[in-house]
């Protein structure tokens, strides 16, 4: 599909691209880059057989990335609007670009301060997946298999980088979905941004008590389910959260004000409302997964 596919930051997500798309013959030839940095990650994700080889900003990379028929940027957020600098020199209008950044308003602006708007050749784009752990180790081949990929293009994103695109995606194994970028930033700040917000907080208010060392042996398997998603990347997630923190802000602020109507019930001894408040959320979480059969 492609003759040279270059992966900017080869950890899970990126990692799994170059896994994937290497099985499925999507790219002849498929490059790491990276800053030297992060040169012991590059040179694990090659000696894997993640990529055919690695490169360097300020090395090779500008070379290889000028010769590239298709870029995808697997770069936390908050380093996007650097990578695009990186690029901006290189950019071929014959390739296609993209990224799998959780937050698209942040991609979408950061292109626009780098190129003064966004090239026709790059789709934002976001994969419905992911994992706590991180690096090129955590990269799977399935990682995609059955999720749903978010594309959000503007509205001078060309026709056939998208359907290159998608046709990639699918490949992948991903069900591919469009948004527009502000509703994209807002169902995703509900289901998956306020959530590890929940998780870290959480965790950090049970580390602060006395008891903690005790409070975590005797947890069970209910508190290592709700609490899976804090072992993830906390430098990915501030991120996130920096980059979407205006969606984010009213949820924690709407969720509090849910905890504290519980605590009411609970003064007051009103188990009905206790009850019903329980029982709602059931039956919407029984929603949700009859959506995901």
């Amino acid at each position: 599909m492609f003759n040279n596919l270059s992966v900017i930051g080869v950890g899970l997500m990126g990692g799994s691209i170059a896994c994937k798309a290497r099985e499925q013959g999507l790219a002849k030839h498929i490059v790491g880059v990276g800053y030297p940095a992060q040169a012991l990650n590059l040179q694990r994700a090659e000696s894997l057989g993640v990529v055919d080889q690695v490169s360097y900003f300020g090395g090779t990379a500008e070379e290889v990335l000028a010769q590239s028929d298709c870029v995808i940027i697997a770069v936390p957020v908050g380093s996007i609007e650097q990578i695009f600098l990186e690029l901006k020199g290189v950019w071929n209008p014959d390739a296609v670009y993209s990224d799998v950044g959780s937050t698209k308003g942040s991609v979408i602006q950061s292109a626009r301060n780098v190129f003064g708007d966004v090239p026709d050749n790059f789709v934002p784009v976001h994969p419905i997946a992911g994992a706590e752990n991180s690096g090129v180790d955590a990269a799977q081949l399935d990682l995609f298999a059955g999720k749903r990929v978010i594309f959000t293009p503007t509205e001078n994103s060309s026709a056939n980088a998208l359907l290159q695109l998608r046709i990639f995606w699918e490949k992948l194994g991903a069900r591919v979905s469009t948004m527009a970028i502000e509703h994209h930033d807002a169902v995703l700040a509900a289901t998956s941004h306020l959530p590890h917000v929940l998780a870290f907080s959480l965790v950090r208010l049970l580390d602060k008590k006395d008891s903690h060392d005790e409070i975590f042996k005797y947890a069970a398997g209910g508190f290592k389910d709700f609490t899976r998603i804090a072992s993830s990347d906390p430098s990915m997630w501030l991120d996130i959260c920096m980059n979407n923190k205006d969606e984010i802000i009213p949820l924690i602020r709407q969720i509090n004000d849910e905890l504290e109507e519980v605590a009411q019930f609970l003064i007051k001894g009103d188990s009905e409302s206790v009850f019903k408040t329980f029982s709602t959320a059931k039956s919407a979480r029984q929603r949700f997964l009859d959506q995901c059969d």
